[in-house]
């Protein structure tokens, strides 16, 4: 029996990249799965279906910025599921972003890339929150980054909407405390998604990640695992508002 047997799950940003990953290794866990992203998951449902048995999986279209988009993925979610256990706020923009100087982002920019980063959780956490409220128990694991805790240059709108998510869980953790929900993030390094592989920008400064850290090599979505099922079942059923580094000991949090 896996660690996550009979929860109920939902990843954004799931179609493609971590969020697959990580909607595969809950479900590997024996959690039934929501698949949303803004693009098709059917295809990460799918599998998850064929390749785990007993575990059920659907694919939803979801804007993360969009109040009523993240309100019918929850209740579809109640509606198939009959309860929401996890929440892994994961879709964000940064493998589509150009590295620039912060004043050359343009307030559409800047705006846009908010929109999904910092508004996206707070939307998917306040839509999911009264169901797990009801059932006294829930797991949110919201998605930071290394950058923060380094000041990173050249990303100012990424990083500034990362802290915000640092301080989001510290404060969110305190409002829903009470009701038994354990909101908790994860800060991964620059991790080797197919979608930075992809952009020569992002690889551009790959070398220089790769020898800040204790372990010289890449980090790939598999790393993030052991944290995401950590912060998803019972075995953090008393750590909540903290934030787990995984980037391989770039950086001492």
């Amino acid at each position: 029996m896996g660690r996550l047997e009979g929860r109920a799950a939902i990843v954004t940003g799931a179609a493609q990249g971590i969020g697959a990953v990580f909607a595969k290794a809950l479900a590997a866990e024996g959690a039934n799965v929501a698949v949303a992203d803004i693009q098709d998951g059917q295809s990460v449902a799918d599998e998850i279906e064929s390749t785990f048995k007993g575990v059920r999986a659907f694919a939803q279209i979801a804007d993360v910025s969009d109040e009523v988009s993240v309100n019918e993925l929850a209740a579809k979610t109640v509606e198939a599921f009959g309860k929401v256990d996890i929440l892994v706020p994961n879709a964000a923009v940064f493998a589509s972003m150009t590295p620039g100087r912060f004043e050359d982002i343009s307030p559409a920019g800047w705006d846009a890339l908010m929109a999904v980063n910092v508004k996206g959780p707070w939307l998917c956490a306040k839509a999911v929150v009264p169901h797990m409220r009801a059932r006294k128990y829930g797991k949110i694991v919201n998605i930071a980054s290394g950058t923060l805790f380094k000041g990173v240059p050249w990303m100012l709108h990424y990083v500034s909407s990362k802290g915000a998510i640092l301080a989001m869980t510290r404060a969110l953790s305190r409002e829903v405390g009470d009701d038994g929900i354990c909101v908790n993030s994860i800060a991964p390094g620059l991790t080797m998604s197919e979608g930075v592989r992809a952009k020569e920008e992002h690889l551009a400064y790959r070398d220089a990640v790769v020898g800040s850290r204790a372990f010289k090599r890449d980090e790939t979505p598999e790393d993030l695992i052991g944290a995401l099922i950590f912060l998803s079942s019972s075995d953090s059923d008393f750590m909540t508002g903290q934030c787990l580094v995984v980037d391989g000991g770039s950086i001492n949090h």
